[in-house]
Order: C-alpha cells, then sequence, then structure tokens
C-alpha cells in the first residue's frame, strides 16, 4: 500500500502572547513636574504576531494494480453497477455506503482512457500524473483519497468488485472507514492485443468535511496585526526623538506623555485581540483533530 505525506499550507495561527511594558515603574515624578524616563529604552519588549503552519497529512492509498485476465464474453458492465456491488460490499462488512461524486467520475474515466490510450497499467501515468494529482485536476481537494484500478475480463460487477475483494490492498481501499466518496469508470478496449475491462475506483473523504476556520476571524486577526505593526513603527520614532531631547527640557515631557500614549494604545489592541485569538486557536484545533480523525 503507498502512503504518501504532502504538507501543505491548510491555515495561519495568529498569537499574541503579550505586547510593549514597562519594566518595574517606568516613570517617575521629578519635582513634581517633569518626567524621567529611569530604565533604558530596550527595556521596553514587543512580542511579534507569530504564525504556526499547520501540518496536515493527506493519505493517499494506491495498491498495486489487479491484472486479472479471463476469456473474452459478451459481458455488459456499469459504473453504477460497480458502485452498488461495492457498498454492498462495505455494508456486509459494517460500513456505510459511499457517495458518488461527479469529480471523483470524471478523474477515473480520465484514468481508464488514459491508460487504453497510452497503453499502460500503473497508478502514475507515463506523464507523471500520480492518483492525488488527478483528483485534484478535477476541482477535488481531499483529506484522504484512494484509487483502485484493475484489468481483465469479467462475467459481471460482482465477479469485478470480488476480485478486488479478494486482494488484501484493494480490499482495505474498499473498506476504508474515513471514505464518504467514490468515483468509477469501467471501460472495454484494446490493450496491447487483447480486449478487455479496465475499471478504476476513485475513493475520497473531501476536504468539506471538516469546518476550517472562519475567514473573517482570520482577517480581524491580520487586521490587529497591521495596526500593532503601525504603532511599533510610531514608538521607535518616538523612541528615537526622547534619546535626542534633553531630559529636563519641556519638549521631553511632551515626548514622554506621546510615548506613553502610544504604549497604551499597543497594549490596548493587544487586550482587545486576546478572545478573538482564543476563539480561533480552537476553530483550528478542531479543525486539525477533524483531519487527523480524532
Amino acid at each position: 500500500m503507498a502512503k504518501t505525506k504532502v504538507i501543505i499550507l491548510i491555515l495561519i495561527l495568529l498569537a499574541l502572547v503579550g505586547g510593549f511594558w514597562f519594566k518595574d515603574n517606568i516613570l517617575d515624578i521629578y519635582n513634581s513636574a517633569s518626567w524621567r524616563i529611569n530604565k533604558d529604552f530596550s527595556d521596553f519588549q514587543k512580542t511579534e504576531i507569530g504564525s504556526l503552519i499547520t501540518e496536515v497529512g493527506k493519505e493517499v492509498f494506491a495498491p498495486p494494480p489487479l491484472n486479472i485476465g479471463g476469456e473474452k464474453n459478451q459481458a455488459v458492465l456499469t459504473k453504477a453497477g460497480i458502485i452498488i456491488e461495492t457498498n454492498l460490499q462495505r455494508k456486509a462488512n459494517g460500513f456505510s455506503a459511499l457517495f458518488e461524486n461527479t469529480k471523483l467520475n470524471a478523474a477515473a474515466l480520465a484514468k481508464a482512457n488514459d491508460m487504453f490510450k497510452n497503453q499502460y497499467f500503473e497508478h502514475i501515468s507515463p506523464s507523471g500524473v500520480t492518483p492525488a494529482e488527478l483528483v485534484q485536476s478535477f476541482g477535488y481537494e481531499y483529506i484522504a483519497t484512494g484509487e483502485n484500478l484493475i484489468l481483465g475480463n469479467f462475467k459481471d460487477e460482482k465477479e469485478l468488485v470480488q476480485a478486488w475483494m479478494d486482494s488484501p490492498g484493494h480490499r482495505a481501499n474498499i473498506l476504508h472507514n474515513r471514505y464518504t466518496e467514490i468515483g468509477v469508470a469501467i471501460i472495454k478496449g484494446d490493450y496491447k492485443g487483447n480486449t478487455v475491462w479496465i475499471g478504476v475506483q476513485e475513493f475520497g473523504l473531501p476536504l468539506s468535511a471538516c469546518s476550517e476556520p472562519s475567514e473573517s476571524l482570520k482577517n480581524q486577526l491580520y487586521s490587529y496585526q497591521g495596526q500593532l505593526d503601525n504603532l511599533n513603527i510610531q514608538i521607535n520614532e518616538k523612541r528615537a526623538q526622547l534619546n535626542n531631547t534633553n531630559r529636563r527640557s519641556e519638549k521631553y515631557n511632551n515626548l514622554v506623555d506621546q510615548y506613553n500614549a502610544l504604549i497604551g494604545q499597543y497594549q490596548s489592541i493587544v487586550n482587545e485581540s486576546k478572545p478573538f485569538i482564543t476563539q480561533y486557536n480552537s476553530q483550528v484545533n478542531a479543525f486539525n483533530q477533524c483531519i487527523a480523525g480524532t
């Protein structure tokens, strides 16, 4: 059984741990009218808004293609018949039926046609297209997907599906407990001088099965980030002005007031954003648990 993992950027988890703050008492009264800063400006610290890239393991199951052979006959096999027999096997083994998906049907048909056209019988096409890339090319975004291939002659759909069930890897795909959807193609044609059927099953658990974190909430956090970044620039500029101003001057006192006001704005935004961060983190955790099937 082949299993590949790809890392995708599912979502950006924003975390504000803190902001600017004074250590101890930064401002003291000086002669009842003037102000001075009794700590170095480096004591002001800023925790950047961070981002966590969630690593999502997408599952792809593709057991070795099954070449059954068999004598040519006049049987007529159908996509609907294969789906019915597949779901009967799932029901007999305690699993829910799979829903037919048009995108997976299209992917399966494209795969079957391509194998006849280019005379190969493999999961990866001569041009390098994998089963995962195939279903994605038809707009199917998945959490888990799988592909079963079979070639030969069969008296009916039941015999064909039973051949898959007799193969451990293909059986595991048919009875996979996370799949909810299926697409099928069955085509008769010439393969290397023989008239045979090629059957394709494409299985999937769509990405839409898991509720993604709120886009509006994420945008709200980006808005907070933008405001904090802007305030950070202003705070640094004001700090530079303070460093170059006489501490006993009226100008210095005014700059201190402006500096403290900016610090207050920054901390206010940090505090305002915290409930939104908690809510967003909760949504991200729920999404990741759904992806992992826990």
